[in-house]
């Protein structure tokens, strides 16, 4: 096997093949590493997710509520409850499902030495609480277009109906997705 020259075989010297075969197993210890538990890279997709969170827009008109509403409440050819959500020009893969409302309230206090003022601003306006459900290519991003969705983040609320770019996320759940 080994020539006078301490070759294998006549081809590659013992000690140039010992170097080879540290050098693969070494590259295949860091790759199983680097591989981590869940067999992904760092920083690789952490696969679908579905989202389910809760947006509040605040002061908004009565008239604009009941326009929308009529959007949220309708179910389409497949059964969807909703109005789907839009970004940059696309439809989603999520719908808004519910939208409540409770009057704001939104009066102006002025504190002196004296006392206190209160001065109402408007008494019709209504807040808004949008409830909606939404697949995510990417649950450890989580974004909805190009949003990323997290608890006390500000969210365009957009779909092909309506618009709001104003609200805050107030309540997230995450679940696996198919």
């Amino acid at each position: 096997m080994l020539d006078e020259k301490g070759r294998l075989f006549g081809k590659i010297n013992i000690v140039d093949l010992l170097v080879l075969v540290l050098v693969v197993a070494i590259a295949a210890v860091a790759a199983i590493r680097l591989m981590g538990k869940g067999g992904t890279l760092p920083g690789e997709s952490g696969g679908k997710a579905k989202l389910t969170y809760t947006v509040q827009v605040n002061s908004v008109y009565p008239e604009i509520y009941d326009s929308i509403k009529e959007y949220i409440d309708q179910v389409d050819e497949n059964g969807q409850k909703g109005d789907e959500l839009m970004a940059s020009g696309n439809l989603l893969r999520g719908y808004v499902t519910d939208v409540t409302s409770q009057p704001h309230d939104n009066a102006a206090i002025i504190t002196s030495s004296t006392g206190a003022l209160t001065i109402p601003l408007a008494d019709d306006l209504l807040d808004l609480t949008f409830t909606v459900e939404v697949t995510v290519p990417d649950r450890v991003t989580n974004e909805v277009g190009t949003q990323e969705v997290r608890i006390g983040k500000t969210h365009t609320l957009k779909t092909a109906h309506f618009e709001f770019a104003n609200g805050v996320i107030t309540d997230c759940q995450w679940e696996g997705a198919e």
